[in-house]
């Protein structure tokens, strides 16, 4: 019982972890980031997500694959223009304005706390 508490717990505090740096990133590259026009680019073959091409404020002509798959909301078809935000410091790092994925990282939050007050329990329990 108390290996099954340990796994809970940890799978728990990874699945938190994951969830809360999700919602930092998308904070910082959001409120400090450089905002930017993206061209959507065709899904390339064997890819389930379109490459997102725009140019940073010192001029370099960046392709970054989008952080977020399409989606009945947000298609992304080719040649569509969509807004991003980036990471001035690492262009790569990007988050596609309106296409956030916070719902996604406060449900790693959430199962992850649930995980560990489960393992807690099952660790007091034992």
């Amino acid at each position: 019982m108390v290996v099954l508490a340990a796994f809970t717990t940890l799978g728990g505090l990874v699945a938190l972890l994951a969830g809360a740096y999700g919602l930092q990133q998308t904070r910082r590259i959001t409120e400090a980031g450089e905002v930017a026009e993206a061209l959507v680019k065709a899904v390339r073959q064997g890819a389930d997500r379109p490459t997102l091409q725009f140019e940073t404020a010192d001029g370099r002509v960046m392709e970054v694959v989008s952080p977020v798959p399409p989606s009945r909301r947000r298609p992304l078809p080719a040649g569509e223009r969509v807004r991003i935000a980036y990471d001035s410091d690492d262009p790569r790092e990007i988050v596609l304005l309106g296409g956030e994925r916070r719902g996604l990282d406060w449900s790693f939050v959430a199962a992850g706390a649930c995980l560990v007050i489960v393992g807690m329990a099952l660790a007091m329990s034992g």
